[in-house]
């Protein structure tokens, strides 16, 4: 996830200040890892520097003096190129899942054993997603698909790598 981009995302939708900067990618993009201030105030400060922001006003706030940052047109177009510019495709060819069970027989350690505690770890995480999904709102449920799909296709990768251990084992031990 970009942070400075998801900032400038949302200040493209209302110019803002950083508490409410910090709700909104909560709300919408921070779940269960939401964005602690000191990193929202750092990057409008770097975006600031770079042109890509601007401080609108400046108020008294409870502490510090609140402000509000407004998007330039610098960084309305850096989110217009991120948006149009596709994302990587998933997955990619150097996995620690993987790198996991290939040292495991290279070592002669019970590559099976992996296998069998990632699949309950899989399998745990696959009903947390599903309880999000049941009791979440529609932003909850799509991000819980995400992972969902992405879980399930590590899991036919564990059974499809269980069934060939064998096979691998010869392959990466001389």
């Amino acid at each position: 996830m970009s942070v400075p981009l998801t900032l400038l995302g949302l200040l493209e939708r209302e110019p803002s200040h950083g508490y409410d900067l910090k709700r909104d990618y909560d709300a919408y993009f921070g779940r269960g890892k939401p964005l602690p201030f000191g990193q929202v105030y750092a990057t409008l400060s770097r975006l600031a520097r770079d042109g890509k922001v601007v401080i609108s006003e400046v108020g008294p706030g409870a502490g510090p003096d609140r402000k509000r940052y407004i998007i330039t047109d610098l960084g309305a177009t850096e989110v217009d190129q991120w948006l149009t510019q596709p994302v990587e495709p998933e997955p990619h060819l150097h996995t620690v899942l993987f790198a996991k069970v290939v040292l495991s027989l290279m070592l002669d350690r019970p590559a099976g054993e992996y296998l069998d505690t990632q699949r309950r770890a899989h399998l745990q995480r696959m009903r947390e997603l599903t309880e999000i999904k049941r009791a979440g709102s529609l932003v909850d449920a799509l991000l819980a698909d995400h992972g969902l799909y992405h879980l399930e296709a590590d899991l036919r990768w564990i059974e499809m790598t269980a069934a060939r251990l064998d096979a691998l084992k010869k392959a990466v031990r001389p």
